[in-house]
């Protein structure tokens, strides 16, 4: 059997594990990890799988991991990559092909683990479609102080428009931003976005490629 993302979506155990994710990070105050992330990140993993060449099984691959990547959350959040990695092999792994769940579950367990070593451009893909998500509309709204007090939110909120652009030509992968600086500073999002910069640009070196970040039409890395 070969897995298809228009079948897991269909999928009532995949669709209670992000139901049940969807509902604990809300209760923490944490931005979205739902189903507008997952859709964002699928769609990228794939967009970014065919722009390096990968096949159209591998797009699909891609595709999938992006989709349920996230979905472990309500077991854990510091261990959220490897909880949803086991979910997906409880689903999955008697019924397609062996290969196709071991790079979907190496992709998710790597997507959150820089120390982990990257072995797979799908890996690598997903890593950078995942860390790239950054918008306004991934905050819950519950009160303008809220936004104020928590630089997560904050930063989150600020950021009113996400691009992300591959140039095969040039072999880069741009991130533009357009960032309100009314609503917060661009040392702010430095200040908890560096981390996952420097996991897309290992991501993207792996794929040949140079991670470039630019806010407000200002390249910064």
């Amino acid at each position: 059997m070969e897995l298809k993302l228009k079948d897991i979506k269909k999928d009532p155990r995949i669709n209670s594990f992000i139901d049940q994710t969807d509902k604990y990070m809300h209760s923490l105050g944490y931005t979205d990890h739902g189903r507008r992330h997952l859709d964002i990140v699928g769609d990228r993993s794939k967009i970014l799988a065919k722009a390096v060449g990968l096949s159209a099984k591998d797009q699909e691959i891609a595709a999938i991991s992006g989709w349920c990547h996230d979905m472990g959350n309500f077991l854990g959040r510091t261990q959220h990559h490897y909880w949803a990695g086991m979910l997906f092999s409880q689903c999955y792994i008697n019924q397609a092909d062996p290969v196709q769940i071991s790079r979907i579950i190496q992709a998710i367990v790597s997507h959150d683990k820089d120390d982990l070593k990257i072995v797979d451009k799908i890996t690598a893909c997903l890593i950078i479609a995942d860390k790239s998500d950054v918008h306004r509309n991934r905050v819950v709204i519950k009160n303008n102080k809220k936004i104020k007090e928590d630089i997560h939110d904050r930063v989150n909120y600020a950021v009113t428009a996400n691009h992300l652009n591959i140039n095969n030509k040039k072999k880069t992968i741009t991130l533009s931003l357009t960032l309100d600086t009314k609503v917060t500073n661009i040392m702010d999002y430095f200040s908890i976005f560096v981390e996952r910069m420097n996991y897309c640009q290992k991501a993207a070196e792996y794929l040949k490629y140079d991670f470039n970040l630019n806010i407000n039409h200002t390249k910064l890395a």
